[in-house]
């Protein structure tokens, strides 16, 4: 069974001027219902202790009491609604929740999430709270875990989770991109792959097996953190590379298989994905999850080391 983590709150009504896809998690939650093989999981909201752990308590506080400034309500790119502060508090427990099924099941989803250009003191990019690192933080304050290791290939750098990282050795981050893409600062990850655009299938599969492969190597994480963002894409309204629908699939099912195969438990939030079909979107979501839970269980845990090139996955 795919362990899917999934609240109500996460189908937040979108706000007035707001450009962000609001329908597609729930699109996604009625695509992956109509899979078989799936175990279904909802989140408590993230107490605000956990959440000023990463971020800054103001800020926090912001949120939660709905008074976020309209300064930062144009960083992140809507307004921050009733609802969308309810979504805010429960979408970092969804990925903490996903990591927690991870570790006893081999692999979980969130629904929802992958928040990774939130900063320490405010929002940017369509992100609120940063649930990558909220839920990283947790897991390690919590024991349960010892090292993590966040895979990034969402089609924008990852550069909230970078700089929320900072200092903390015990989490690594990487991040493959279309390096002229949002943000135009970029922060500084563990590793970071920028890529040129229109990269096609082979050169972003190749370049992403000979670079992370070594990095987990040399991390050896207990659970990989991975923002699976479906805007790298060629047809993607925000993506700037070239990779088809095909390449969308072998990148998530080569990662879940040499996971698996080495016994690393893995965690997936939904990340970025941008279109003018709502439904086209959420298929590439729903086609995610689906990939890198039935890839993920063809392996058994504790399997063979895979080799370094991708045609080894």
């Amino acid at each position: 069974m795919i362990a899917v983590v999934h609240h109500p709150s996460y189908v937040a009504p979108a706000p007035a001027r707001s450009a962000y896809e609001w329908n597609k998690n729930g699109l996604v939650r009625d695509l992956l219902s109509d899979a078989d093989g799936l175990e279904w999981h909802a989140p408590e909201p993230m107490p605000r202790q956990w959440l000023e752990a990463v971020h800054d308590p103001d800020y926090v506080a912001e949120v939660v009491e709905v008074r976020v400034p309209r300064d930062k309500e144009r960083r992140i790119g809507f307004p921050v609604t009733p609802a969308v502060a309810h979504r805010a508090v429960h979408v970092p427990a969804g990925t903490w929740l996903a990591g927690k099924l991870a570790l006893d099941r081999g692999y979980a989803a969130n629904t929802a999430g992958g928040s990774h250009h939130a900063l320490a003191d405010t929002g940017a990019g369509y992100c609120i709270f940063n649930d990558l690192v909220c839920a990283a933080v947790r897991l390690v304050e919590e024991g349960d875990v010892a090292r993590i290791l966040i895979v990034d290939c969402d089609v924008h750098q990852g550069d909230g989770t970078a700089a929320l990282t900072a200092g903390r050795p015990e989490i690594a981050t990487y991040s493959i991109h279309a390096e002229k893409n949002f943000p135009v600062r970029k922060a500084r990850s563990t590793l970071d792959i920028g890529l040129p655009d229109g990269v096609e299938d082979d050169e972003y599969l190749d370049t992403l097996a000979r670079t992370l492969v070594p990095l987990i190597d040399q991390v050896r994480p207990d659970l990989i953190l991975y923002q699976a963002g479906v805007d790298p894409w060629s047809g993607d309204k925000l993506g700037r590379l070239s990779l088809s629908l095909d390449g969308l699939i072998a990148r998530d099912a080569w990662l879940a298989g040499l996971c698996a195969g080495r016994g690393i438990p893995l965690a997936s939030a939904l990340g970025g994905g941008y279109g003018t079909d709502p439904m086209e979107v959420a298929q590439r979501h729903a086609r995610s999850v689906l990939t890198l839970g039935r890839s993920y269980a063809k392996q058994p845990l504790g399997g063979p080391k895979l080799k370094s090139s991708f045609a080894a996955g």
